[in-house]
This record gives structure tokens, C-alpha cells and sequence, in this order.
């Protein structure tokens, strides 16, 4: 049996990378979703063990200092991480894995695993980056121009990706991203 691929997938909010990796799945059931552990609470909508494995701060630290995360960041003073068992349990089955995370957590995941292929999901303009945003109707104006200027930064580190995919059209990046996982089964060694 062939190994599974590790395809890191991320992306400024409001890029629409949950709604391709949505359209991805459903087009796509056999691959694993690689799910974050996290120490914020449960937020309205969310469900345990869905996107998020809902943890305590000592016990993700304790994973910390056991290296049983693959990346992990601190973020409003709550942690993010993604587990290392999973991924390497689906690899080893020869099941390729998503493991959608930000550029800081891309990039400590290329260091450690250098074969991962990673993928930035880019929104078409920053126009319609700022129309979705806005759209949304969830968030204070101060708050889109937090998360645009810190998609700004995002953006600006799209060139460390393997593959840049531009979300003008849903079906059509879903599509693209599928490309790339297959073309990287393909791939000699």
C-alpha cells in the first residue's frame, strides 16, 4: 500500500477556503480532515470533534512538551494546534489528509514534514476579499480592518506555497486543489 500525501491548505479569512475544502469534501469523502486541537471555548454553530477537538490549556501543553503536535500557535491568548497522531495515522493507511491551518502554522508544518504540499487559497481582489468580509454581517467595522490588514500580511506570504489557487468561482477552485492531490499521487518519488 502506497503512503498518503500531507496537503496544507490556508488562507486569509474571507479567501473562501472553508467553503472549497466543503465543496472538496463533498466531491471527495475518502480523504481525512486533519482536526485542530484548541483551548478557546466552544463557540454557537460549533460541535466537538467537527473542525476543533475542544481541550484544556494543560492539556495541550502537556502535548507541547511531549511533541505531539505538528504545529501550534497562541492566539488571542488561546492555543491552536494541529496533532501529530492523526496525520501520521492516515499517511501511513495511505489516506491523503487536509490539514487547513494559517501561515504560521504552514510553515512550522514544512519544517517538519518538508514532503507536505502545501496550497494558499487567494480571494480573487482585495475588493471582493473586503465585500465578503463585510457581507458576512457578523463583525464590527474595526474588526473587518483588523482581519483585512492581517490578510494583507497573509497574502504577502502566498509565495511560500507550493500552489496558489484563486477563489473566483467555488466549484472551480475545489477542482483545482483536487487536481493538485492527484497529481501529486502521481508524483515519483
Amino acid at each position: 500500500m502506497s503512503k498518503g500525501g500531507v496537503f496544507v491548505v490556508s488562507g486569509p479569512s474571507g479567501s473562501g477556503k472553508d467553503t472549497v475544502l466543503s465543496a472538496l469534501f463533498s466531491a471527495c469523502p475518502e480523504l481525512a480532515f486533519s482536526i485542530s486541537s484548541i483551548t478557546r471555548a466552544m463557540r454557537p454553530g460549533e460541535r466537538e470533534g467537527e473542525k476543533y477537538n475542544f481541550i484544556s490549556r494543560e492539556k495541550f501543553e502537556e502535548m507541547i512538551k511531549n511533541d505531539l503536535l505538528l504545529e501550534h500557535n497562541l492566539f488571542v491568548g488561546n492555543y491552536y494546534g494541529t496533532p501529530r497522531e492523526p496525520v501520521e495515522k492516515a499517511v501511513s493507511e495511505g489516506r491523503d489528509i487536509i490539514i487547513e491551518v494559517d501561515v504560521n502554522g504552514a510553515a512550522q508544518i514544512r519544517r517538519r514534514l518538508p514532503e507536505a504540499v502545501t496550497v494558499f487559497i487567494m480571494p480573487p481582489s482585495f475588493e471582493e476579499l473586503k465585500r465578503r468580509l463585510e457581507g458576512r454581517g457578523t463583525e464590527s467595522e474595526e474588526f473587518i480592518g483588523k482581519r483585512l490588514e492581517s490578510a494583507l500580511n497573509e497574502i504577502k506570504r502566498a509565495a511560500e506555497y507550493d500552489y496558489i489557487i484563486v477563489n473566483d468561482d467555488v466549484a472551480a477552485a475545489a477542482d483545482s486543489l483536487l487536481s493538485v492531490i492527484k497529481s501529486c499521487r502521481l508524483k515519483t518519488e
